[in-house]
């Protein structure tokens, strides 16, 4: 086998020009690939990671019918008191489930004596909420706390309705709500943070003592809109919701259907299709490097075979076998996939490390969003794209390879 390598590896550099430009499209072909990979997974990282751990959460729990009318936040499609404490239960008790928060979500109007205007709100328990969406501090341009995000009588509002409305640190709004019986009640708050807008729904909402929507709502008892979940590995989300549906299954309505509906942040925010799409970019750039290998090295054994044909039928009159002839072009292909793949990978990983020195910003949306790249690979990913290389290398390197075990030993001496 390391006899056939070798004269392999004389055979292509003995045609260096041609081989050398062929490698040169199959490296240049496995860096655009891993350059990719690593700009888009990263870019993908963090859209992800500012929307579950700046509102959104990984996974939520609501009520049987509370997401088809979410756009509307209803408040007669709440959990009750005692339903929510079975969740609170399973939840805690969950081994993949690193916190969980719960949410009180309306609409009210905001008031400052001078101008009113509608506002979306949270009602939340503000250590709950720290645990399960930790990025939710780091979007308080302004604070009064340093160590929590509001208590009782404060509120925190988002950064456009606070500039728009003139309100600043410290003022005093007034927040009026209708309750689900319609009636209305109005209550006076500090404004103790404001709170940087982000795309997507909820990312501009405003925030309030859980305690503080319950009595401004006039429930005797707190009726929890949705359960924000964190789970301990993003990685097996998945898995973890499969987990918690399989405990919440046993819950029933009146009507005998299940009484809770669970989501993960996929079918609750449209930024999903920005990840279905640059996965499908992911793939097409991979079927490309395929067509680009696949030519190339089928371009090159098929030259090598047509300027060989004398060389061929000499080997086979002194009896080389037709495998052996076969395994020499093969293994040609091979080591021009290897010696090309490698090169790509090691400067494709050196861009990337470039790229995390340097430091790689990236504008996203209309907000004007600003991501900080930090590009990688995974073993695994690189492993998947240097084996794709090395297989259709072999693949391509077969029909010539075919080819040339087949000519007849006398009509290939022929040959001029």
């Amino acid at each position: 086998m390391l006899k056939i390598l070798r004269l392999a590896w004389k055979n292509l550099l003995r045609y260096k020009r041609r081989s050398l430009l062929t490698g040169l499209m199959i490296a240049f072909g496995m860096v655009a690939v891993i350059v990719f990979v690593g700009l888009s997974g990263s870019f993908k990282k963090a859209v992800v990671g500012q929307i579950t751990d700046s509102f959104l959460s990984h996974i939520q729990i609501h009520k049987k019918g509370y997401l088809a009318s979410i756009d509307n936040l209803p408040l007669d499609r709440s959990l009750s008191p005692k339903a929510y404490e079975n969740l609170a239960g399973i939840l805690e008790k969950q081994a993949g489930v690193e916190a969980f928060s719960p949410r009180i979500k309306f609409s009210a109007m905001l008031s400052n004596y001078t101008q009113t205007t509608n506002v979306r709100l949270n009602g939340i328990e503000p250590a709950k909420e720290s645990a399960t969406v930790p990025l939710l501090t780091t979007r308080l341009t302004e604070r009064s706390h340093k160590d929590k995000l509001l208590q009782e009588g404060e509120v925190l509002l988002p950064e456009s309705m606070a500039t728009g409305m003139g309100v600043k640190l410290g003022d005093t709004i007034v927040l009026v709500a209708n309750n689900k019986d319609g009636s209305v009640n109005g209550m006076t708050f500090k404004v103790a943070g404001i709170v940087e807008g982000l795309m997507g729904p909820g990312g501009r909402d405003g925030y309030i003592h859980l305690r503080d929507a319950a009595t401004l709502l006039r429930m005797k008892k707190p009726e929890i809109s949705e359960i924000a979940i964190r789970v301990k590995s993003f990685d097996k989300l998945e898995k973890a919701a499969a987990s918690l549906k399989g405990q919440l299954a046993p819950f029933k309505n009146k009507e005998g259907k299940p009484a809770f509906e669970l989501h993960t942040w996929a079918t609750l925010t449209p930024f999903y299709n920005i990840v279905r799409m640059i996965n499908m970019m992911n793939m097409g750039i991979k079927v490309i490097l395929i067509a680009v290998v696949l030519i190339s090295v089928l371009n090159v054994m098929m030259m090598s075979v047509y300027e060989r044909v004398s060389e061929i039928g000499a080997l086979a009159a002194m009896g080389t076998s037709p495998g052996r002839i076969r395994g020499l072009f093969v293994a040609e292909g091979f080591s021009l996939g290897l010696i090309s793949s490698l090169a790509g990978a090691a400067i494709g990983v050196g861009i990337l490390l470039v790229f995390n020195v340097t430091g790689l910003e990236v504008e996203f949306g209309r907000s004007g969003m600003v991501f900080i790249l930090e590009p990688s690979i995974a073993p695994l990913e690189l492993a998947w794209s240097f084996g794709i290389v090395l297989l259709v290398s072999i693949l391509a390197s077969l029909q010539p390879a075919a080819k040339a075990a087949r000519l007849e030993p006398v009509e290939a001496l022929r040959h001029v």
